[in-house]
Formats: structure tokens, sequence, C-alpha cells
């Protein structure tokens, strides 16, 4: 057959007249002498059609080549124009010209054209070819439905495993992972060769069923078949021990691994982040760059969640100035990811620099932003970035950038600007209600969120009613608030937090009997509270506290500065709160206030720094009342004290002051909740950044003094205390101070 249907024409994209590339019509080159001439003024693939139209029709392999050179190129639609060239000449396809002209229709997404090129193998006899198969395959799964490429392999004369591993990645794109592991375990029993990629898809079958059990097996027969230690093999298999979360079997095999590339070392990064193992991360990190081995934009993605964390915030920014420094593409996933990692460390100017400085923007870098400023207490900024948004762009608004926004409202307390954003969701999801639960709760207007619970129905919700309980703190309404804790006991009956709440609730109205049944409850349960820990770096070193804690090699001064810290406060009529009924800390009620973990860290910063010197706090679990009053008053405190020592000058956070004065602030901030993360996989498809608990709060304030002993290392941080966010913003003139 010398050509295809002459309403091919209608399907593909022919060559116009001033396209030079394809010269078929032409004329022949005349008298050799005028061939190097010609060759100086065109370019290679324009002299290889011309060198075609030299060649004699029975020879197929020139124009083979052409066409996989464009496919090579990424120039399906030009492979297409060659192959209708080549009809037109008359020349003969074989079995090699009609894969690859199956392959250009796939990736032109021509059906049309392919199914012509199905029926023209047919008519030539090249329909039990196997490559000829396995394009046909690839092709109708991707452009007419796997069930179709299916009856192709069923109704195929011969088949290989080839074919149907196609089949089973196929199914796999159709989010079918059983069904590719029937697939593979029909290649077992037709005891059809196995190879890589077969056993590399298998295993991807695995990951998304999550099987352990299932990809224990395939494991076993990727050692019986020699291949478990092949690079494709090897990492697909941490991928999939990864994804069953058996970290420790992913390891195992890593560590067995002979040879490793980036993807090796980037996928047992991305495990052990995922574990909240982010110094173990870091190791690897620094293991790999020192192998030789240079990370890629994935690599880098993945290591930064390890770093959006108080005490590695430095490997964050070293992590940004070595991709500056080679050169390294700055993507738009990783401009999002550093931006994320500035925010959760506590350098919210650093973020916006980075969301300043970006070419492109989509939806994620906006709901980053918006929430970055939302958690670094500058509820209105974020609202403004919102509104910016909405006339800048037309990016589709989710209901994570809503949620965002939403948390700005509650941030800035913008009651009405709340609803008016909640009424324009169409579904609202349970996390847009708890946000509203709380904007409601901590404005004080109790009955509407009461009337706002019962119209959506969310009253057997843990969460909203721990928003409501937000409010019920900081308006003092403690008789609601009990009910509130009566009703999270019987929602999470093994939750330990709830009974210490209302132990804590009858400690403050003196039902001591009460307070001792609970303890004797919480005991026989087999709960145990949380202890609360707050830490402080200080050159390179991390200085860990407990409640009581008298451990430090500075116990002494540290104490001595507090009692004098709190005698001067009483002596200017300061009382700190000694309300403790709805705080969820058990140990720190029964504890003097200068034992108060996050206390004993700021009298250490106040007595080991001197100069312009932002000391970050941070602490695991909620900050009593009690403490944030105290924190305030020592930063009133010290701005009275360093007033009348003017011999030192001092640089308000963000500005410089020419007198004596310097400006401290603090900000007590919660940190991101699972469900806002605009960086989880469940929200954006992209990045994986570790959970942090929704009631954690980070104490960041800045101020003079001394120096200190090292004492620690990052790897001393408690497990307990590995998800926090220390944020310090540019508030306050005077004492700067800004309360959520």
């Amino acid at each position: 057959m010398a050509a295809l249907p002459s309403s091919i024409d209608k399907h593909i994209l022919l060559p116009k007249e001033n396209d030079k590339h394809i010269p078929f019509n032409k004329p022949k080159f005349g008298h050799h002498r005028y061939l190097p001439q010609t060759r100086a003024t065109v370019n290679k693939l324009e002299l290889a059609h011309q060198m075609v139209d030299e060649i004699p029709l029975s020879k197929t392999f020139a124009w083979n080549q052409l066409i996989q050179t464009h496919l090579s190129n990424k120039h399906p639609q030009k492979a297409l124009s060659v192959y209708h060239g080549m009809m037109l000449r008359g020349v003969s396809p074989d079995k090699h010209t009609l894969p690859r002209v199956l392959t250009a229709s796939r990736l032109c997404s021509n059906l049309v054209f392919g199914k012509q090129v199905h029926a023209h193998a047919f008519k030539l006899g090249f329909s039990s070819d196997l490559y000829v198969i396995t394009a046909l395959i690839d092709m109708y799964g991707r452009l007419h439905g796997v069930e179709t490429a299916k009856w192709v392999l069923d109704n195929a004369p011969t088949s290989n495993s080839v074919a149907c591993t196609i089949l089973a990645k196929l199914y796999l794109m159709d989010n079918k992972p059983h069904l590719a592991i029937e697939i593979f375990n029909k290649i077992l029993r037709l005891k059809a060769d196995i190879d890589p990629v077969g056993l590399a898809t298998a295993v991807g079958a695995c990951s998304l069923l999550k099987s352990l059990q299932q990809a224990r097996k395939v494991h076993q027969i990727a050692r019986e078949c020699g291949l478990e230690f092949h690079l494709l093999v090897s990492n697909s298999l941490l991928k999939m021990y990864i994804d069953c979360d058996s970290l420790e079997e992913a390891r195992s095999v890593f560590d067995a691994m002979p040879s490793r590339d980036v993807i090796s070392w980037t996928e047992m990064i991305r495990g052990h982040v995922k574990k909240g193992g982010y110094n173990e991360a870091l190791k690897l990190f620094r293991r790999m760059t020192r192998a030789g081995i240079k990370p890629d934009s994935l690599t880098i993605s993945s290591i930064l969640p390890a770093c959006a964390r108080m005490p590695a915030h430095k490997q964050g920014k070293e992590l940004h100035a070595y991709l500056l420094r080679n050169g390294i593409d700055l993507n738009l996933t990783l401009q999002n990811a550093f931006m994320d990692m500035y925010v959760k460390s506590g350098f919210i100017e650093l973020a916006s620099n980075v969301f300043t400085s970006m070419m492109e923007r989509d939806i994620v870098s906006w709901t980053i932003m918006i929430l970055g400023y939302s958690l670094h207490g500058q509820g209105g900024q974020g609202l403004g970035l919102f509104f910016e948004m909405k006339k800048a762009s037309s990016l589709e608004i989710d209901e994570f950038t809503n949620a965002a926004v939403l948390h700005a409202c509650v941030t800035a307390c913008s009651v009405d600007v709340g609803m008016f954003y909640f009424n324009c969701i169409q579904v609202p999801t349970v996390t847009h209600c708890v946000l509203m639960v709380a904007l409601l709760a901590r404005a004080g207007l109790f009955d509407e969120a009461r009337t706002f619970i019962e119209e959506h129905q969310i009253e057997n919700s843990a969460e909203v009613l721990r928003a409501l309980l937000d409010g019920c703190r900081i308006h003092q309404q403690v008789t609601m608030g009990k009910r509130i804790v009566e009703q999270l006991c019987e929602l999470e009956p093994l939750n330990a937090e709830n009974y210490v709440l209302l132990s804590n609730w009858y400690a403050d109205s003196a039902k001591w009997d009460m307070v001792d049944k609970l303890k004797i409850t919480i005991k026989d349960m087999g709960l145990k509270p949380k202890r609360a820990y707050s830490w402080i770096e200080f050159q390179n070193k991390v200085h860990v506290f407990g409640t009581g804690d008298v451990s430090h090699p500075r116990s002494e001064i540290i104490h001595w500065e507090l009692q004098h810290l709190m005698k001067k406060m009483e002596d200017e009529g300061h009382r700190p709160s000694s309300v403790f009924s709805l705080h969820d800390v058990d140990e720190e009620r029964e504890c003097i206030l200068i034992g108060h973990s996050e206390m004993l860290a700021i009298s250490f910063g106040l007595i080991s720094t001197q100069g312009r010197v932002t000391i970050r706090v941070t602490k695991n679990l909620r900050v009593c009342r009690s403490c944030h009053d105290s924190a305030k008053c020592v930063i009133h405190h010290c701005l009275l004290h360093i007033h009348h020592r003017p011999s030192r000058q001092a640089t308000v956070m963000g500005r410089n002051s020419e007198s004596s004065h310097m400006s401290a602030h603090l900000i007590l901030i919660p940190h991101t909740p699972p469900c806002l993360d605009p960086t989880h996989p469940d929200m954006h498809s992209g990045l994986f950044f570790h959970p942090i608990t929704r009631h954690d709060l980070s104490l960041a304030f800045s101020i003079l003094d001394s120096s200190s002993p090292r004492t620690g290392t990052l790897e001393d941080i408690p497990r307990v205390a590995h998800d926090t966010i220390t944020l310090a913003g540019k508030h306050g003139i005077s004492r700067g101070i800004t309360l959520l």
C-alpha cells in the first residue's frame, strides 16, 4: 500500500509552505559541486530531509532515523509529517517505522491517526510484531482507556513481559494498583523474563497499595531474580517501604546498596523527614554532599522541612545560599519551599523577600504568605495580600487558600470579613467551620458561635470544641470551659490532655478530692500527660529546660536573675495571673512561676546575650497565662532598665534607634494545624511538610545582656518538641507586644 487514506490531511499538522524543514517536493540537488555550499546554508535537520530525498524508495532506515530524531527532540508533530511524506513518496514502512509513528500519535494525542496506523499495520502484516503490539497498547491505554489496551493485549497473537509491564503501568496511572499486581503475577505464572522495569512497576503498585506484606513478597522476588541492587529497582524499593511506613526496612535497603544516585539519597532523606527524623535527614544530606552527589531541586525540597524549625534555620539559609552559589535553578516549587521554611523557622521578612522576588506565583505561593503573615500575628497584612491576589491575578481560590484567609481573619479578629468570605465558600469543610468558631469565640461572641455550631451540626468535633475553648481561655469563661472539657473527655477518652484540663479546673476551684480521683484515673488508664520543655539556641548549642529544672550548669544564676526580675515586677505592682483552670499542662500548676520551663529559658537568654540579638525561646506545649503576662513585664522592665544606661545604643527590631532605647517584642503564635499547611500533600501536590500540632506555641523576643557556655547540640532537642515554629515579627514601637 503506497499511502494512507486522503483523510489523513484532516488529522495531522502538515508542513506549511514556508516551513523549510520538510522539503519533500523541492527540486533535487544539481551537480555535486554545489553540495558543500548547500550544507553550509541549511541546518542539520534540513540537510537530513534533503538527503532523504536522494535515497532509493526501498530504503527505510534513513526515514526511521529521521522520525526518531524528531521524537528525541520532542517534535512528534514533525515526526508525523515525515511519515506522511514517506507515504506520499511511496516508501513502504517496516516494523521499526510503525512503533515510532504510534508513539508520535500518542504524544500528539491524535487517536484518529493512531487508528489509521493500526490499520496500516494489519494491511502490511505487522500486527503480530511485538514492538508494534507494545506501541499499540501504550497508545490506546493513554488515549482511549486502559480497557482498550487490555483488549489489544488479550487479542494479540503473541505477547511478552514488556507488553504486560506497559499494561501494568497503565493500571497504575489509572489508580488501579491491584490490577497491576495481577498482571505481574500473570508474568510470574507464565515464567516470562522479568526485567528491572517490570519489577519497578510491581514495586510502584505496592507503594500505592501501601501493603507491607505484598511489598515484602515483591522484594523477595527481586532477590531471587538477582535484581535487588539494580539501581532502578533499589530506588523503587526505597520509595515503596517509605510509602508503606517502614522506614527501618527502607534504611536497610539503602545501607546495603552498592551504589547510590541522587534519587536514592533524596528518597531516604524524604523518608526521615516524613517520620520527623529531621536531624538524621540533615546528616544524610551532609553525607550525600561529601560523597560528591550534587543535590537537585527535589532533594532540596525534601530536606527543607528539616530546616523549618528554630534550631535548624541556619541550615536552611545555607541551603538557599548553596543553590544561589552553584546556579541551581530556583523553580517555583523550590521557591515555595523556601518561603514555607522561612515562615516556619521565624523569618517572615526573608519569606517576604523570596515572595517579592518571584517572577511567577501560583496559588501555593500566595497561600503560604497569607498564612505566614497570620501565624506571625500580622493577620491584617495577610488579608491585604489576599485582596492584592484577587486584583492582580486570576488564580482559582481553593479550599486551602480560603482556610488561610479565615486564619488571617482569626488573627486580626475581623469577624465581618471572616463571615463574608466564609459565606463565599460553596462547600465549607470542617476546617473552615473550626476557624469560624475560633473567630467568633476569640471575639467573645459565644452565643453566635453556639448557633453556628448547631447550624452546621459539628457539635461532636473535638477541633471545634477546642476552638471554642480557646475563646473561653481568652475571656475567662471558666464555667463554659468546664462543660467543653467534659465533652472533650467523652469524645476523646484516651487523650490525657483532656483530663489534665479538667484536673486543673478542679484544682482552681479547690476541689482536691476530684483532682486526686483524676490522677488515679489517668494512672489506671495508662495515660501519660506530655511533659513541658522549652529550649533556646545559643552559640550553635541548644539548651533545654524542663519544669523546675535545676540541672543546667548556670542554674544558680538563672534562678537568681528570675527572682531579681520578679521582685522588680512586684515592686512595680505587677501580679502575674495565677489562673490555671483551663491550662493543659499538669506539672506547671504545682510549680512556682520561676520554675516554668519558658521562664528559665528566658532568664538564660537574658544572662547569655549582649548587643543586638534576637532570642528565640520555643516551647513544646501551651504557654500558661502567668508566663505570658510575666514575659510582657520582663520586656517592659528591661526597656526601662536599658533606658537608664545611656552609654549603650540599641536597635529597634527592623529600624535603627538613635537614642539609647531598645524596643523588644513578644509574639505568641499557635503552630500551623496540619489542615492549614499549604505544602501538605493532601493540599497542593508537591512538597511534604510534617504536620505541626495546633496547640503548640512559640515565644520570641529581643533584648540585651552578657555571655554563656555551651551545653548541648542540635541533636539534644527532645523528641516531644521537634515540631515548633519560633516567630519574630516587626511589631511594636514602644513595648511592641502582639498577643493572639
